[in-house]
């Protein structure tokens, strides 16, 4: 009864505040994504999401070590080959610029971990996650026949040294697909990370500049999840997946998804849940912040903390490095 309960002594001095918080933020909870490109000594700045860049090998060691001294749970590798085509051959190449990125990094820090993005869309011509074909009665990524590349493709990252893999494309069937390889490669101990519920968004639209890897033609929403779907579809792909045997597994994009990341810890307690604070979620608090309109700092750290609260043990986003200084300031 009011005026004995009065919630806002538990607000009124700091160290109280501090004391009865729940939700914390550390560094080991953020994986960095990073962007390989050709090249040496190449550090070209995304123009869409400030604050990054592409860079090549002997950069990307740079920025793994820097990485690792903050101490930030990992990295994510996308690479960006000099070459393309149909069915993004330099991914599943032992000499890509995946492969090479790898071992550069892990010479770099070899005790960070490593994640390699598994996917075509990098490395294709026509800018879709998979083989192209007509089988259905038009144009579209052909399921099963893409299951086979994506299994070479994380093959040739797990004898790289990457330490996790990370499917990306929404593919059915796809960890499955890995994991099966995988083991009869001897790599049972390297973990998967599936993007299990991942949405035909419009907040990847930078990421798209930073990958070049916008589709050709038409969209993805024919293998991507429809944002409009039930809840309910979301929690049946994290459950195959799992059967699969996934070892955690994401929601894509976060913000726009707490629901759906607060159902999966929900629903699968124990499973490790990631969520991929993407680019488009970044690049809209850039550009307010670059107006003056929010304080980019605040409005990050809330935005990361609203994303543990809801349940992901990890987050994928593009301010691992500023959230860890930032967290590390009096």
């Amino acid at each position: 009864m009011f005026p004995t309960t009065r919630l806002r002594r538990l607000r009124y001095n700091p160290s109280v505040r501090e004391l009865v918080r729940e939700t914390r933020l550390a560094p080991g909870n953020f994986i960095l994504p990073l962007f390989v490109r050709p090249g040496e000594g190449q550090r070209m700045p995304i123009a869409a999401m400030p604050g990054n860049a592409q860079l090549s090998i002997d950069v990307l060691a740079d920025e793994v070590r820097e990485a690792r001294s903050l101490g930030i749970g990992g990295v994510m590798l996308f690479g960006i080959p000099a070459e393309k085509d149909a069915q993004g051959s330099d991914a599943m190449s032992g000499d890509g610029i995946i492969a090479r990125a790898v071992r550069a990094a892990k010479q770099a820090a070899p005790d960070m971990l490593l994640v390699t993005d598994i996917c075509c869309c990098e490395y294709t011509d026509h800018g879709h996650c998979g083989l192209l074909g007509e089988s259905t009665g038009r144009m579209d990524v052909e399921n099963d026949p893409t299951l086979e590349l994506l299994a070479r493709q994380a093959l040739v990252h797990a004898r790289a040294g990457a330490d996790m893999v990370a499917p990306s494309g929404m593919i059915d069937g796809m960890v499955g697909a890995i994991r099966e390889a995988l083991d009869g490669a001897g790599f049972s101990h390297l973990p998967i990370m599936s993007y299990a519920a991942k949405y035909a968004s419009a907040f990847y639209g930078p990421f798209r500049e930073a990958a070049e890897s916008a589709p050709q033609f038409g969209d993805r929403r024919g293998y991507q999840m429809d944002p409009a779907a039930a809840a309910e579809q979301a929690m049946r792909e994290i459950e195959l997946d799992l059967a699969e045997g996934a070892d955690i597994v994401m929601v894509k994009p976060a913000l726009p998804y707490l629901d759906i990341i607060r159902t999966a810890a929900d629903r699968f307690p124990g499973v490790p849940l990631a969520a991929y604070n993407v680019s488009g979620e970044f690049s809209m608090v850039k550009a307010a912040a670059e107006r003056g309109w929010i304080d980019e700092q605040r409005v990050a750290l809330e935005s990361l903390t609203a994303i543990r609260r809801a349940g992901a043990n990890i987050i994928l986003t593009y301010w691992a490095k500023d959230a860890a200084r930032w967290l590390a300031s009096p």
